[in-house]
């Protein structure tokens, strides 16, 4: 209404002054000859129509009518999609579809195509779906929903990573191997600001990269990543304090877990604090919970702190932007025959600790963009080391190939390069060099970790007269097509 009302305003101010207006736009000097009176027989030239009123400008949404976030763009970041829109959707649903397609190629050759020591790659040598989602949110008055399903291969390799459905009965792996996330919840407060109540499957993006390729800066994370939870089972409430900061407490099963290892729940939180458009901090937080199974005296606490900076942007020229990230993660396990530090022969330390960073330029108005870091850990008793699938073995099952016993060392690094073609703001072609190394045998040699003829016998087990081929490094190369609608 107040549009039109301007409008009407601006009609009746400016008709009086166009009908009074020299009908010659040349003859506006002020050195310009009066022209002579016409004569009385003549008709007066036409008055031009007046001027349309200008189109009313919106003004800038105050501090308090800002969502949470939505000050600045931030599609930069990693660890979430750069996507601005969506087709697929309505006043109740917002549509989602994600495809990860990828072709990676070990330099090492292992002859059963396996991959070892991976959250996102499982294959050499073929082409693979490594997730098809379909899902979205959805809303109806103060009720939201989000699901998303995975097939393709994370409804296997995620389900493995994890041990607590071994204690107990139904199967939860099977149960929740086709979601990625599926809660729902409730808003308290103004459409702007106030607290949602969820509950469910939900990301947990410790370790800064997320659960979907598309959203990152590379396809392959490094440990501080991959070798954190990448999603929780329990209840969580978001805190939108301001449009820049989110408080996040958690109460979960446990650290990536369908089900609790032991008896005592997880308990955690984030928190998220965004002062301008250019510098993004997290802090992710964990403690209390009992993960190791069948051992109900230890504890785990861990922190997980992530700064990303924006340190140019000039989309005139071919350098479109350049940002950088630093991650860095400290942890350890307590009690149940270890500790946190200064271990004993009776209690080794067990301890977490370890790094990424990145750098990232876009050019050609964010058409291509050039990636290059990578980090280290340091991990005695391996408890957050993802277990080589030596004879098909799993979290649960481990096996005698590569033990995780407290005291066992295991240092590694690695490195990535990774370019992206990025047409749309919906699809991503991505090619990747990548290089990890571990101070023990841990990845997949020319042998591969198969015996033959396939698994035998209990998964994970000593097989008589074979052993697989491990090795200390592992040099890939990877293809990829990312789509996310």
């Amino acid at each position: 209404m107040t549009k039109y009302i301007r409008a009407a305003v601006a009609a009746m101010v400016l008709a009086p002054v166009a009908a009074h207006a020299d009908p010659d736009p040349t003859s506006g000097s002020a050195d310009a000859p009066v022209p002579a009176p016409l004569p009385a027989a003549t008709a007066p030239a036409p008055v031009p129509d007046p001027p349309a009123a200008p189109a009313p400008v919106e003004a800038p949404k105050a501090d308090a009518e800002l969502e949470p976030f939505t000050f600045a763009d931030f599609t930069w970041q990693s660890g979430s999609p750069r996507t601005t829109d969506s087709k697929l959707g309505n006043q109740y649903v917002t549509g989602e579809f994600r495809l990860d397609d990828v072709f990676h190629y070990s330099f090492n050759h292992p002859k059963d195509d396996t991959i070892s020591g991976s959250t996102e790659a499982w294959r050499s040598g073929e082409n693979q779906v490594t997730q098809l989602g379909i899902g979205g949110d959805f809303h109806v008055d103060n009720v939201q929903g989000r699901l998303m399903t995975q097939f393709g291969q994370l409804s296997t390799t995620t389900p493995r990573n994890d041990a607590s459905p071994a204690r107990g009965q139904w199967n939860l792996q099977d149960a929740y191997r086709y979601i990625s996330e599926g809660y729902g919840g409730y808003h308290l407060g103004d459409p702007h600001r106030g607290v949602n109540i969820q509950a469910g499957i939900f990301m947990s993006y410790i370790g800064l990269w997320s659960y979907y390729n598309f959203d990152n800066w590379t396809y392959q994370p490094s440990y501080v990543s991959s070798n954190t939870p990448w999603f929780f089972n329990g209840l969580r409430l978001q805190w939108f304090v301001s449009d820049k900061l989110k408080i996040e407490p958690w109460l979960i099963n446990g650290w990536q877990s369908y089900a609790k290892f032991n008896s005592i729940p997880g308990v955690g939180g984030q928190v998220r604090y965004t002062p301008n458009g250019n510098v993004i901090l997290i802090a992710n937080q964990y403690f209390v919970g009992t993960d190791a199974l069948g051992n109900p005296d230890r504890h785990r606490v861990h922190t997980d702190d992530s700064i990303q900076v924006k340190w140019y942007e000039d989309k005139s020229t071919f350098l479109s932007k350049f940002a950088t990230t630093l991650t860095i993660d400290a942890g350890c396990e307590y009690g149940g025959g270890v500790s946190c530090a200064g271990g004993t022969a009776a209690a080794p330390s067990q301890f977490f600790v370890g790094f990424m960073a990145y750098a990232r330029a876009w050019f050609a108005h964010d058409k291509f963009a050039l990636t290059y870091g990578g980090g280290a850990i340091d991990n005695p008793g391996r408890y957050l080391v993802l277990l080589p699938p030596v004879n098909g073995a799993t979290a649960a099952s481990g096996t005698p190939y590569f033990t995780e016993n407290p005291g066992d060392k295991f240092v590694a690094w690695d490195t990535q390069l990774t370019f992206d073609w990025m047409p749309s703001q919906y699809i991503t072609f991505r090619t990747e060099l990548g290089y990890r190394h571990a101070n023990v045998p841990y990845f997949s040699g020319a042998g591969g970790v198969t015996p033959p003829g396939g698994n035998q016998g209990a998964l994970g087990s000593n097989v008589d007269g074979w052993s697989p081929d491990l090795v200390k490094s592992e040099p890939r190369f990877t293809l990829a097509m990312l789509v996310k609608l």
